[in-house]
């Protein structure tokens, strides 16, 4: 109880410390972003803490499980004494439905048992009664009951007695943060959090969870139905592959995974491609920007999370990436989810492929009505790779051709950000690879909070004139304003 309200006055804190600038700028991304470092701290609260639910005054793990690595699943076993109350089997359910905000919830555990005397027998061989196990942090005495609760209790004659009874606790019935406080040294945070690819469970641990992380694995699969594979990030994000070297922690080695996201199948190795479960929401949200007839070049495709789902919106898809494993199940997936007619995939280095099957298609796109969506989620250096797109088209063919009289690109691109302004950050490291102002030309989304300082965020701008043709980049200084937009950048968001 404590800790959480320690948490509680974090939050307030941080909420004073930033409201003046909430209220200053009244920017939403802003508003966001601070939001989510409430909800951080909110999380390490979680880790450190356990589970809210967690019974914390029912468990009192024997000191043999501490610093356990390998797991003995029958030390956990433990007798502890809980409040119960004698019910009437005649008007059980009634009653049961009644107390449910105060019954025992356990995994694999009854809250409804036999009414046994102390010495074990049974009181009534009739069965004529049973109890019902309650939760010892909300009820400890009979003046325990919250009001609703008490009427419940005397609308069905039910005296508001309560019993001790003996109940046995096991390591099926205890939560997963429970178990890994039990083991690991006390005083270090305890994490039982991790992403979900399809079977498998994929965790970043600390330093001091290491010599625990086998035991760490297995109760995990152990705690979650439908894992049957724990593993453990053991370097950073490879930034030619987007893939990252991973530890088998406990279960099977079978690193295929099947996801399906926004009701879309993909199929992958996850220890050879990129996927994140957390860019769910940001892959729909650039698709619903999309119209059926619209072209959509994807930089940096992975396994296509935006790309098939454009192409099935109808969109017609150039799809790239470097990673051959990528590529690979890029095509499978397409044609797994039968789209493989409307995408056309590379296997290039990002430039290359702007520089080269972009470059051909272009001119001829944007004689067209329809829009070109350019998706650049490469963030660890998106923002870099921009400037591909300087003097693309070469000499501008006729100069008394107006602005307003192109279909120009519209980008997307992603990249983190440390500093204080993440919005300014992202947008100046964009005009410095362009060459070129975007101020006052593009939106910035804020899409998660990666760390407590690190942001991913998305910065999406109609490409200027002045940047594909290379008339126009020649000595241009990054002041001067670009050539105006045939829309807005506001119309990107609708």
């Amino acid at each position: 109880m404590a800790a959480g309200w320690r948490g509680s006055a974090r939050l307030v804190f941080l909420f004073q410390k930033h409201h003046s600038c909430i209220s200053q700028s009244q920017n939403f991304n802003q508003f966001v972003r601070i939001s989510l470092q409430f909800s951080f701290v909110v999380h390490s609260q979680k880790a450190m803490t356990g589970h809210p639910q967690t019974d914390l005054g029912l468990y009192k793990p024997p000191q043999t499980v501490r610093g356990m690595t390998e797991l003995d699943r029958a030390a956990f076993s433990q007798t502890v004494s809980v409040p119960a109350i004698r019910i009437p089997t005649q008007v059980l359910n009634k009653v049961v439905k009644g107390l449910k905000k105060v019954a025992l919830q356990r995994p694999g555990l009854k809250r409804v048992v036999e009414d046994h005397s102390e010495d074990g027998n049974t009181y009534s061989s009739k069965g004529e009664h049973r109890l019902l196990l309650l939760d010892p942090n909300n009820i400890t005495y009979a003046d325990s009951f919250g009001s609703e609760e008490a009427e419940a209790l005397k609308a069905y004659g039910v005296p508001q007695e309560i019993h001790k009874y003996q109940l046995k606790l096991t390591y099926e019935n205890l939560k997963s943060e429970e178990i890994l406080r039990a083991v690991l040294p006390e005083g270090q945070d305890v994490t039982s959090g991790f992403s979900r690819v399809g079977h498998i469970a994929h965790m970043n641990l600390r330093d001091h969870q290491l010599p625990y992380r086998k035991l760490i694995g297995q109760v995990i699969i152990d705690k979650n139905p439908g894992i049957t594979c724990v593993v453990n990030k053991t370097n950073t994000i490879d930034s030619t592959y987007r893939n990252f070297q991973m530890e088998v922690l406990a279960g099977e080695s079978n690193m295929v995974a099947k996801v399906r996201e926004n009701g879309v199948l993909y199929e992958f190795d996850f220890s050879l491609v990129y996927w994140n479960p957390r860019l769910s929401t940001e892959h729909e949200r650039i698709v619903s920007l999309l119209q059926r007839g619209d072209t959509v070049v994807d930089v940096f495709a992975g396994v296509g999370p935006f790309a098939i789902p454009a192409a099935r919106r109808g969109c017609e898809v150039l799809a790239n990436d470097l990673n051959p494993e990528s590529f690979r199940w890029l095509q499978h997936n397409a044609k797994l989810n039968k789209v493989d007619r409307k995408i056309t995939s590379f296997n290039m280095d990002g430039r290359d492929f702007i520089r080269g099957p972009v470059q051909e298609r272009l001119p001829a796109l944007m004689k067209g009505s329809q829009k070109i969506h350019v998706v650049m989620n490469l963030p660890a250096l998106a923002l870099e790779f921009l400037d591909a797109f300087r003097g693309l088209l070469g000499p501008e063919p006729d100069q008394s051709l107006s602005c307003l009289d192109d279909n120009l690109p519209q980008v997307h691109c992603y990249g983190f950000s440390k500093e204080d302004d993440t919005q300014r950050d992202v947008v100046e490291r964009a005009e410095a690879s362009l060459k070129i102002s975007l101020q006052g030309q593009c939106p910035v989304h804020l899409v998660r909070n990666v760390a407590p300082n690190k942001e991913m965020m998305c910065v999406s701008f109609t490409l200027p004139r002045g940047v594909l043709y290379s008339t126009h980049t020649q000595n241009r200084d990054i002041s001067e304003e670009p050539c105006p937009k045939k829309q807005k950048c506001e119309d990107l968001t609708d």
